[in-house]
């Protein structure tokens, strides 16, 4: 496994959608809060670095090739130092794996390209296929209900199948039946487990858990009234209003909380964001919300 200590020249980056270079002021909208979406590899390295020259390039090729499978963000430490110190970067390259606004993985020097595909897909990166322009069909939507049933005859006619068990949790978490859904998920197996869908679940099933023995929201109303520093009243709102099904109303509740104290209960506000994020199926108000709390943190 090659690092380097001393080499002249540049690197030339692969112009790409999917490369950028990072850097601290932008590297929470750019990197932590994008990796909610989509896995970002951030590649460490110097310009003076030989070991760079064989990495770079073949993580460059791999970003075109995934074609948004991940983001590669490229970080010149020399440039960068505040960022890589913010790190404990001690060699280049390193590499990190960034998912769901966490650092998973990662590792120092130029490993080979069947190593770095094999490190993709041990974390489940995946390429994405290039899309045509044919129109799409849209379906209608399912009822819930129906989507049990025929997701219980499912599993009786293939019980050894777990994705099926894994569309079952999923399908009875939308009726409320949050229980028997729970139950499913804990059964999972260690690859099902760590499913982007069966992550989402498990945030939904946090929200429902605050909730148990939660006051009704009129109450919480009248506390945030009397008191609009109540920031417990407010998460307690905010995720109410999410689970009923109103989401911009609920992200309100945690931005308001994050502009207020954003140090609150160990970062709380902008925690209870995060997992709002993964819950809302409304791309575009994910998208809305992550920019203001963006801006908000920087």
């Amino acid at each position: 496994m090659a690092k380097c200590d001393e080499f002249p020249d540049g690197l030339a980056m692969t112009e790409s959608p999917h490369i950028f270079d990072a850097s601290l002021p932008s590297f929470e909208q750019d990197v932590i809060i994008k990796s909610q979406s989509t896995p970002v590899l951030v590649d460490f390295w110097a310009t003076w670095c030989g070991p760079c020259k064989t990495l770079g390039p073949i993580l460059e090729k791999l970003a075109a090739e995934f074609n948004g499978g991940f983001l590669l963000a490229k970080v010149d430490v020399d440039k960068e130092q505040q960022l890589a110190g913010y790190f404990q970067i001690k060699s280049v390259p390193t590499v990190m794996l960034v998912k769901d606004g966490q650092i998973v993985d990662g590792f120092p020097g130029a490993l080979p390209e069947s190593q770095i595909r094999e490190f993709l897909k041990h974390h489940g990166v995946m390429a994405k296929e290039l899309v045509d322009d044919a129109p799409e069909t849209v379906a209608a939507p399912l009822d819930p209900h129906e989507e049990v049933l025929r997701l219980r005859a499912a599993v009786h006619a293939e019980p050894d199948k777990e994705e099926l068990k894994l569309d079952l949790a999923l399908a009875l978490l939308n009726t409320g039946n949050v229980a028997e859904s729970e139950k499913l998920l804990n059964a999972l197996p260690a690859n099902l487990a760590i499913d982007d869908r069966a992550i989402k679940a498990r945030a939904r099933l946090g929200f429902a858990e605050l909730l148990k023995d939660a006051p009704p929201r009129q109450p919480l109303e009248a506390a945030i009234a009397a008191n609009p520093d109540d920031l417990r009243a407010r998460h307690l709102l905010g995720v109410r209003l999410i689970v009923e099904g109103e989401t911009e109303a609920g992200l309100e509740q945690f931005l308001e909380m994050l502009r207020r104290n954003r140090a609150y209960q160990d970062q709380l506000p902008k925690k209870s964001l995060i997992d709002a994020f993964r819950i809302i199926d409304d791309a575009d108000l994910v998208g809305v919300y992550r920019r203001k709390m963006a801006a908000l943190l920087f």
